[in-house]
């Protein structure tokens, strides 16, 4: 039987749009959620925090009221921090993954999932780091929290690619992820607050380094993002496409081809996805398990040829490896001019501020 473990959160329900007035926001009454993974996390605007957990295929929504921030504001950079968070619960670094950042919108501090032990005994947990390099772990009782489950999630060993991200834009929730259907590759998007999780649409793409249409290889990382003043979702998959799919097209139970702008090279995965301003100009900064960091300009993402052909290589959209940035495992916006990340160097892993690009 798995393991599970209480996150502590003080979970609040938000109306459908972020500028709804608190007197008008639900107030959840359930007390302790009980998760059994955590990752991936991502903050809506008002500082509610969606937790992903892909073993139980469902969708926490934890407010994390006064944990939301220490006296000190920011993030500062810890080294080794894989081997202090291992020490704080009792293991060694060896026996912990870091699952996701997060940073908290108003207070900039970094929340950090991480997954204690092995195998199915593994459980997980939330920690905070704060300006003064505070690590403090997330209380585990007295928490409120709403939660959605993800309808007919894949099984078996398909079951870690259930949830593979979670983005909050305009009301909504928005998962990627598999189902244990046909056409397994899925986007839900959930009204919050939360009631039930529709059937999702079937996202399907093709593929030009394997010159194919693919429907069961999941939005391995995205970012809601308007294209041309049309709402769109921007998704990276493995060996590495990127595709934009319109959000009016995505509705329940279709099969929806995306628009594949871009192949990123083959022999990867994307892990995060961010968009930044810099110069006048918008980017899309993306980190990647062997193919480094990515800075994406996002003024062609309207007029791009679609990737109809094979491809040997790289086509589409124009990018360039961002040489600075080497070992980044996780990534999150800090505030306009910085981003967190958690980046391998050696044997250790560090959180660090790295100014964008």
């Amino acid at each position: 039987m798995r393991t599970t473990l209480k996150l502590a959160a003080i979970v609040a329900l938000v109306a459908a749009s972020a500028s709804t007035p608190a007197a008008e926001r639900l107030v959840p009454t359930s007390i302790g959620p009980t998760l059994q993974s955590i990752g991936p996390l991502a903050f809506g605007p008002d500082g509610t925090l969606y937790a992903g957990d892909r073993q139980a295929a469902t969708i926490f929504a934890l407010d994390l009221g006064a944990q939301a921030a220490s006296p000190t504001a920011g993030t500062k950079d810890i080294t080794n921090i894989d081997t202090t968070i291992a020490s704080m619960l009792g293991v060694g670094a060896a026996d912990i993954s870091i699952a996701d950042i997060a940073v908290h919108p108003r207070s900039r501090n970094t929340f950090i999932a991480v997954m204690r032990g092995q195998g199915p005994a593994a459980q997980p947990a939330l920690l905070r780091v704060d300006g003064a390099g505070k690590i403090d772990l997330v209380a585990m009782d007295t928490v409120k929290f709403t939660s959605v489950a993800i309808p007919n999630p894949a099984q078996g060993q398909a079951r870690n690619n259930a949830i593979t991200d979670v983005a909050f834009a305009n009301g909504r929730v928005w998962v990627a992820g598999l189902s244990n259907e046909e056409f397994a590759s899925k986007l839900w998007s959930v009204a919050y607050p939360f009631t039930t999780a529709d059937a999702g649409a079937s996202v399907e793409i093709f593929h030009g380094n394997h010159n194919a249409i693919e429907t069961r290889s999941p939005i391995m990382s995205f970012v809601p993002y308007m294209v041309g003043n049309q709402p769109h979702i921007i998704g990276g998959y493995t060996c590495t496409p990127l595709v934009k799919f319109a959000i009016d097209s995505l509705k329940t139970g279709d099969k929806v081809r995306g628009t594949t702008i871009a192949e990123l090279g083959a022999g990867n995965r994307p892990i995060d996805m961010v968009l930044y301003k810099k110069d006048g100009q918008e980017f899309l900064l993306m980190a990647n398990t062997s193919r480094g960091v990515m800075k994406i300009p996002t003024a062609g993402f309207a007029s791009a040829t679609p990737i109809t052909d094979r491809v040997g290589g790289t086509a589409g959209v124009p990018f360039e490896t961002v040489a600075s940035l080497t070992g980044i495992e996780q990534l999150d916006l800090l505030d306009s001019m910085k981003a967190m990340v958690i980046a391998k160097i050696g044997a250790s892993r560090n959180l660090q501020a790295v100014i964008l690009p």
